[in-house]
């Protein structure tokens, strides 16, 4: 089970807020740390995807339950 250094909820927001509250959250964490992100925006599943490719941060779980989605990224290793 890997384990979560931090959680954001962003339940409510649209893009690309998702994305820029995880990026600030990203920022406070170590290498290979994970965040773990709730949104309800359906679009935020392509963000993160799109964010994890360009970002270079590994998007370890998508899933989706009673209408929220659930995220888990790994920040990259400086």
């Amino acid at each position: 089970m890997t384990v979560i250094d931090a959680e954001l909820d962003t339940s409510g927001l649209n893009c690309p807020l998702p994305i820029l509250k995880a990026k600030k959250a990203l920022a406070g964490l170590h290498g290979g740390q994970t965040l773990r992100i709730t949104a309800t925006d359906p679009e935020s599943v392509r963000d993160f995807a799109a964010f994890s490719q360009q970002s270079g941060h590994e998007l370890l779980e998508v899933r989706e339950e009673d209408g929220q989605f659930f995220f888990l990224l790994r920040k990259r290793m400086n």
